[in-house]
């Protein structure tokens, strides 16, 4: 049986539509009386680890989507528990969607190698899937203004983005073949990196690339009303764009899909 966690989230949904006509695939949401879905659905709060082994009951593949919208220290003790929980339970194998190797310089890549380092200590099988940063995130920190500018912070950087769409056909794909990905760490970056000139030019001759500062961008962030741990994730996230670190663009995400990936303006515009 595969298990996916986070099935009300944006990759988790996309996930679980993949996996929709197989017999032996269970959803895990905090609520399921907010998900509809044609796949069987179980309670499965990290914040509430009394549900987890219960949850975790007979799965052989637990695909663990992060659950990384926190405080490291929140972060860490929900998948802290979410691996205990599959100890216990007699988990076979765990899939994990973490932070590619690039971001080690943003503010939240802390978490997920906690996260890979609890796995590999563990007494179970794991597989690492270190997720490049969405496109789709690109576009909503990137987005025009009612004038048609785009002045997120990002300088001359460019960002090797990945469709969310090709995340989740690798992760449903690894779910299934999962004893044949055992004790691998995949790199999962876009093919093309791209920056906020080459979003302009995609959203069309209106829209025009002006970069502002990251003071500038701290600041709009803090008065949007964004969650104190927000703040600092944008920011560096900024930051880590403009400085370079994440426009490298080789990868396994090419081999795991099997065909191209999505082109990243295409998943931002969309």
């Amino acid at each position: 049986m595969i298990l996916v966690t986070g099935a009300t989230g944006a990759l988790g949904s996309l996930i679980a539509e993949r996996l929709s006509g197989r017999g032996d695939t269970v959803l895990g949401t905090r609520d399921p009386r907010q998900l509809e879905a044609s796949l069987p659905v179980r309670r499965v709060d990290f914040d509430d680890p009394g549900t987890l082994v219960e949850g975790f009951a007979g799965v052989d593949v637990l695909l663990l989507v992060s659950a990384g919208y926190g405080e490291d220290d929140t972060v860490i003790a929900r998948h802290g528990a979410a691996v205990d929980a599959a100890e216990k339970a007699g988990v076979g194998q765990v899939v994990y969607t973490s932070l590619t190797a690039a971001g080690d310089h943003l503010p939240y890549a802390l978490p997920h190698r906690w996260t890979e380092r609890r796995l590999r200590e563990s007494a179970l099988r794991w597989t690492v899937l270190r997720n490049g940063l969405y496109a789709e995130l690109l576009a909503a920190i990137a987005a025009p203004s009612a004038d048609g500018r785009i002045t997120a912070p990002l300088g001359e950087g460019r960002l090797a983005a990945v469709a969310r769409a090709d995340l989740a056909d690798v992760a449903a794909r690894v779910a299934v073949e999962a004893p044949a990905h055992a004790g691998r760490v995949y790199e999962l970056v876009g093919e093309r990196a791209v920056g906020g000139a080459d979003l302009a030019r995609a959203h069309g001759p209106h829209v025009t690339y002006e970069p502002g500062t990251l003071a500038g961008a701290r600041a709009g962030i803090a008065a949007s009303g964004a969650e104190a741990f927000q703040v600092p994730m944008l920011v560096g996230t900024y930051s880590a764009i403009a400085a370079g670190f994440l426009s490298h663009t080789t990868g396994d995400l090419r081999r795991l899909l099997g065909r191209a990936p999505r082109s990243p303006l295409t998943a931002a515009l969309a």
